[in-house]
C-alpha cells in the first residue's frame, strides 16, 4: 500500500460546515490490527485532549512549536515526536502550511515502559 500526504491532504474535511462544526481537521488513511494512521492538519490552533493510546508524530510539512505535557520544542519538517497515552499535548505557534501524520498503536492507556 502507497499512501500520498497529498492524496490525505485533499480527504481532510476542510473549513466550518454542518458536518464538521469545529473545522476537523484530521483524517484516518490506515488501520491494521491497534495501528491507526492519520493526517493531522489542524488551522488556527490545535484543540485535541489526551488520548487513550500512544501516538507517533511525524512532521510532512511546516514548522512550529510542540507542548508535550509542559515540554515545549520546536519542531519542523521530517521531525518525529512520541506521546504516551494520556499525557496533555498540542502543537502551537505553526506554520500555515503544518500538516503531520500522527500514528496510534498499541492497547487503551499505553504500552508498558
Amino acid at each position: 500500500m502507497l499512501i500520498r500526504p497529498a492524496d490525505a491532504v485533499a480527504r481532510l474535511p476542510g473549513p466550518p460546515n454542518e458536518l464538521w462544526p469545529a473545522g476537523a481537521r484530521s483524517v484516518s488513511v490506515f488501520r491494521h490490527g491497534t495501528l491507526e494512521l492519520k493526517l493531522y492538519a489542524p488551522r488556527g490552533s490545535d484543540p485535541q485532549q489526551p488520548h487513550t493510546r500512544d501516538e507517533v508524530y511525524v512532521i510532512v510539512s511546516g514548522h512550529g512549536r510542540f507542548d508535550n505535557g509542559g515540554e515545549v520544542q520546536d519542531f519542523a519538517t521530517g521531525d518525529i515526536l512520541f506521546v504516551p497515552a494520556g499525557r496533555p499535548h498540542r502543537f502551537t505557534e505553526f506554520s500555515g502550511d503544518f500538516a503531520t501524520w500522527v500514528a496510534f498503536y498499541g492497547p487503551e492507556g499505553g504500552e508498558k515502559p
